[in-house]
């Protein structure tokens, strides 16, 4: 028996499938074996609200040991997770391959499938999953759609409160018309060919965000890679099931991983990148997938394949150069490195892009935003999604730079609402929230007129 671990952490497979992961019995028992070691150890107290509430259920105990917590009350620690990874990649001194072998989010993400096996999924939760139903819907009514989300709508935002559990206080994303892929049938930029990187092919994975909502990442880029030589393909068969493994469904994220990857899969056969828009898109094809179906070698080849954006950009820079052109931009960036990004390690690849360019002065955050996803806009979390990010936004609002910016666009969206709020925030000259660094990289080549147009 030896403390802590050394080693590089390791996932293991997710057995999703076996009558055990569900068994109610069995599942507890391994509650109770994971936060006795967390109650002894409570390195993690300050990365989320879900170590928190376990401590201090506890605590509450008369005897101050888990095994005088009930087991009804694990659904609350439970709730709280954002399956970030930040525990489990940074903090947690005995994941596998240590011998607790120790996995906190997989075994909140264990519990959630056995509540859905058990309950099924409240009919809210089930409809705000389907992002890609939704965003099909909204897209084609965009203004009606936006006008109904905005916040200062008080006639629509109480319903959505009281129908779909969504914070009326919370901000929410827009939807566009047309999407991301309908734009990329259009004019496409001219590839450079006298680019160091000319050569390169990739396909862009739109994902559901920047297809429906913010595609603008996009299309910054494919201007950045059409100036550094690389062609590119936009495609989207359907969402990485993020939103749906939040919500313990497996079986739909199977579903979804072999819909996606019969179609990138013939790309990489000829050749080309993958490219993820949105890191926790990246996230799950590039390490959740293979533990979801771990027999599936296609998976595996997809995930070899696979690159974040930010990270695709700096390995251009590291092996090829980037094209010239690039400009400094006029006041500095307030970057924040989304936990879906940090979970990939791959190291602050964001933070590495934007100082490609020239003058770049930017402040780097590494704390937790809050925001989780869509579990950040839910009533019971909205308040504890600002009150985790609070330290996040205090950093941004005391920085004195032009731009905030994440890699998550929701993360970005989230903190840019507490900054605004803030005590001593100046309404005459807000930050300018970018949904992704790509953008910024864009604005340095000349791009961003268009772009923003």
């Amino acid at each position: 028996m030896r403390e802590g671990s050394l080693e590089a952490p390791v996932r293991h497979p997710l057995d999703w499938e076996h009558p055990d992961f569900t068994d109610e019995a069995k599942l507890d028992a391994e509650m109770r074996r994971v936060f006795d070691i967390c109650h002894g150890c409570r390195r993690c107290f300050n990365l989320c609200d879900s170590f928190p509430r376990l401590f201090d259920l506890v605590d509450a105990t008369d005897v101050g040991e888990v095994e005088g917590v009930a087991s009804a009350d694990f659904k609350q620690v439970v709730d709280a997770c954002t399956l970030c990874d930040m525990c489990f990649m940074t903090k947690c001194p005995y994941v596998p391959p240590h011998q607790f072998n120790l996995d906190f989010p997989h075994l909140m993400l264990r519990y959630r499938a056995a509540e859905l096996k058990k309950h099924g999924l409240p009919f809210a939760e089930k409809r705000l999953s389907e992002t890609d139903r939704n965003g099909r819907l909204a897209s084609k009514m965009a203004p009606l759609a936006n006008w109904a989300s905005r916040r200062e709508n008080g006639l629509t935002r109480p319903i959505l409160e009281k129908a779909g559990g969504i914070d009326r206080k919370a901000e929410l994303p827009k939807f566009h018309s047309p999407t991301l892929t309908a734009r990329a049938r259009k004019a496409r930029p001219e590839i450079n060919r006298a680019a160091p990187a000319f050569g390169r092919k990739a396909v862009l994975y739109a994902t559901c965000f920047a297809n429906y909502n913010e595609p603008q990442i996009g299309e910054a880029a494919i201007g950045v890679l059409a100036r550094n030589g690389v062609e590119t393909e936009v495609v989207y068969p359907a969402c990485c099931g993020m939103p749906k493994l939040e919500r313990g469904d497996l079986a739909a994220v199977a579903d979804g991983a072999r819909t996606v990857s019969a179609a990138l899969l013939p790309w990489v056969e000829k050749g080309y990148d993958i490219i993820a828009l949105i890191p926790s898109c990246a996230l799950m094809l590039k390490f959740e997938w293979p533990l979801i179906l771990p027999k599936e070698e296609g998976l595996k080849r997809l995930a070899d394949a696979t690159f974040d954006l930010s990270e695709y950009v700096v390995e251009i820079a590291r092996k090829e150069g980037l094209a010239p052109g690039l400009q400094p931009l006029d006041g500095g960036v307030a970057l924040h490195i989304a936990c879906h990004a940090r979970a990939q390690n791959m190291g602050h690849k964001g933070a590495e892009m934007l100082r490609l360019i020239p003058g770049a002065e930017l402040a780097v955050m590494e704390r937790c935003s809050g925001h989780g996803g869509s579990w950040g806009v839910m009533k019971e979390n909205f308040e504890v999604a600002m009150k985790v990010g609070k330290p996040v936004m205090r950093q941004a609002a005391k920085s004195g730079k032009r731009y905030l910016a994440s890699e998550c666009p929701l993360a970005a969206m989230h903190l840019a609402q507490g900054v605004s709020e803030m005590d001593g925030a100046n309404p005459a000259q807000p930050m300018e929230r970018i949904g992704h660094p790509i953008e910024l990289l864009a604005r340095a080549y000349g791009l961003g007129e268009e772009l923003r147009a």
